[in-house]
């Protein structure tokens, strides 16, 4: 929850799409006409509403075709990926043993 208590008086730009273009950025913000385009030059700073994450719920057919697909088994080297220790352990100690306490 915002401290504005869900007025946007603090989300200046409510974007339904950005285009990042040359250190420029286009974007699509809706207003109470309909829709408007804004260009900023970057860095900018740009704000999200609460609508920009609404959930996409699965169907049982999706889900039944899910659990048939077969899910191919990767390792690290095949993607190229090092996974070499780069660390070193040093040393590892106990922390001190806490007296009991009095009955």
């Amino acid at each position: 929850r915002k401290i504005d208590r869900n007025s946007n008086n603090l989300v200046v730009l409510v974007s339904s799409g950005i285009n990042a273009e040359y250190g420029s950025l286009t974007i699509t913000r809706e207003i109470d006409g309909g829709l408007e385009d804004i260009s900023v030059s970057l860095p900018a700073i740009i704000s999200a509403d609460l609508r920009l994450n609404e959930p996409r719920y699965a169907t049982l057919p999706n889900i039944m075709k899910a659990k048939k697909k077969k899910i191919e088994k990767m390792t690290p080297e095949s993607l190229g990926i090092d996974i070499t220790p780069r660390l070193k352990i040093l040393n590892v100690v106990d922390p001190p043993v806490r007296a009991s306490g009095d009955k």
